[in-house]
């Protein structure tokens, strides 16, 4: 199964997506609809879901839409972690035959530790139990938080969305490249690589911006904890569908294809 492991969907709200910049061009619906004929073009089988808001409709939105769309392979959805009821609302959740896995927020906290909390950590520690994975949505000052959160659960699946969001624009790569290194130790994380264009120049970025950052993440996770995604239609602030798949195309060898545009994410996700 080919399959772009990291895509988002919405029927546009300010109130319900307040971090959408006035003048960003995204702030309209985007529904299977939108996506499944970029998905044919290039020669996708269909997507997974990931959640856009922190609420709990989010996941009833989601599901819905995998429900009535094959295209919709798996949903990332939100529960709150640090909740008393976090047990009943991944019951809830999990009860899905397409809710793959769970992410928050976390570059949008505060506090660059905010994963180390306890009440955080304790609703970690019941994703296992009800086999869901973990994306971990991050900015690179808070690596080392991560790397000490995945220390504690070398059993629970994690996935590092956006290779934590390197500073591509400004061509910045310590220290953030040593603590990928430390991350891709643990053999439970895995890697979108995804995300990369709107952190480089939204105009004027070229291909070789990206070649030291995707040589950073193919050296430390290798082929067999990478993936692709697209990141549409966030991505769309700073390239097309294409350009985005077409970046990572002409960087990973033919011979990568099947693991990396599908079986990667097939098998982290548990999709069949």
């Amino acid at each position: 199964m080919r399959l772009d492991s990291h895509q988002h969907f919405w029927r546009y709200s300010g109130e319900q997506y307040p971090w959408m910049k006035p003048e960003w061009p995204i702030r309209r619906d985007f529904l299977p609809a939108d996506l499944a004929p970029l998905l044919a073009k290039a020669g996708l089988d269909g997507a997974i879901a990931v959640q856009a808001r922190q609420d709990l409709k989010e996941n009833d939105f989601l599901l819905g839409l995998a429900d009535k769309s094959p295209v919709v392979k798996g949903v990332v959805g939100w529960v709150d972690l640090r909740s008393p009821q976090v047990d009943e609302q991944l019951q809830e959740f999990a009860a899905h035959p397409k809710a793959v896995g769970v992410r928050h927020v976390v570059q949008d906290e505060p506090d660059d530790d905010f994963m180390l909390r306890p009440e955080f950590v304790r609703g970690i520690g019941r994703l296992k139990a009800v086999d869901l994975t973990y994306d971990i949505l991050i900015y690179p000052k808070q690596l080392p938080a991560a790397i000490r959160l995945v220390e504690q659960f070398p059993d629970q699946p994690f996935v590092l969305d956006h290779l934590a969001k390197p500073v591509i624009r400004d061509g910045l790569l310590s220290p953030w490249r040593e603590q990928i290194r430390e991350l891709a130790r643990f053999p439970n994380v895995c890697c979108k690589v995804s995300g990369m264009v709107t952190e480089a120049k939204w105009v004027g970025w070229r291909s070789d911006d990206f070649r030291p950052y995707l040589d950073v993440v193919f050296e430390a996770f290798g082929i067999d904890r990478l993936m692709y995604g697209s990141d549409w239609p966030v991505a769309l602030l700073a390239g097309t569908y294409a350009q985005v798949l077409g970046l990572v195309q002409a960087y990973v060898p033919a011979s990568h294809h099947a693991a990396f545009f599908g079986g990667n994410a097939a098998k982290f996700y548990g999709i069949t």
